[in-house]
């Protein structure tokens, strides 16, 4: 199930949400080396938040592999204060790349138009510390380094079911060789990818293994649903609104 595009047009130009973009870009091709090693574990040891670290919880000289050749080792003076965010820049290969990107680009551009450029900056962020913070509660222990811009996209799906649920998001189903097209409610699709989070996530409970961020996911997703109530510009909403289309 693959989200290619919504009937919610744009007002504005989505400048952050294009900006925003570009940094996950040129960190990964100018930070992370395009994934070449040693750049890629580099960057997630120096600059992903690893909550035990962080929190000072596991003990110093821990090691935890990255890769085939590198590993983290936990230092106790690396709880870097802006780790939270730095991680939401980073991410771990092409694929976690480019989807990322393309749900950003998919919903962002309307929740961008629904508060206005500054707005969105301070809205983005906040969903993004507070899925680390999911995370970090689900897991305080964890030597893993977390890195992605999935929880803060999370907080955008979040606010994008709370202002638009019955919006058209039009999607490709691939069932084996059968592939069709459909076109869904917003509340529909968006909620679905929320459930399967939680059922992905309960596994999850207490284990230091990697994987998938299930919690920071969730915790995005209803930061953002709750942020957008305080963040959204009425006027913008309804103009959005009027010309959406509904299924």
């Amino acid at each position: 199930m693959f989200p290619y595009r919504d009937d919610n047009p744009t007002i504005g130009i989505p400048i952050v949400t294009v900006a925003l973009i570009g940094l996950n870009v040129a960190a990964w091709l100018l930070v992370q080396g395009m994934g070449a090693e040693p750049y890629l574990s580099k960057s997630v040891c120096e600059l992903g938040l690893i909550p035990g670290e962080f929190l000072g919880l596991i003990p110093p000289g821990s090691a935890v592999p990255v890769s085939e050749t590198m590993a983290c080792v936990v230092d106790p003076d690396h709880n870097e204060w802006f780790t939270p965010l730095t991680s939401m820049f980073l991410h771990g290969g092409w694929l976690h790349l480019i989807g990322n990107m393309w749900f950003l680009w998919l919903f962002g551009n309307n929740v961008e138009d629904s508060m206005g450029h500054f707005r969105y900056v301070a809205f983005y962020l906040l969903s993004g510390v507070a899925a680390a913070a999911a995370q970090t509660f689900v897991n305080p222990t964890s030597a893993i380094p977390m890195v992605g811009a999935s929880g803060a996209i999370s907080g955008v799906m979040g606010a994008y079911v709370v202002l638009y649920p019955r919006v058209r998001v039009h999607m490709l189903i691939v069932l084996g060789f059968f592939i069709t097209r459909i076109a869904v409610p917003a509340f529909l699709m968006l909620g679905y990818w929320f459930l399967l989070q939680i059922l992905g996530g309960l596994p999850a409970l207490g284990d230091d293994r990697g994987g998938v961020a299930f919690w920071a996911h969730a915790g995005g997703f209803i930061a953002g649903a709750v942020l957008i109530l305080v963040f959204k510009d009425d006027d913008l909403v309804a103009r959005h609104r009027a010309m959406a289309r509904y299924v």
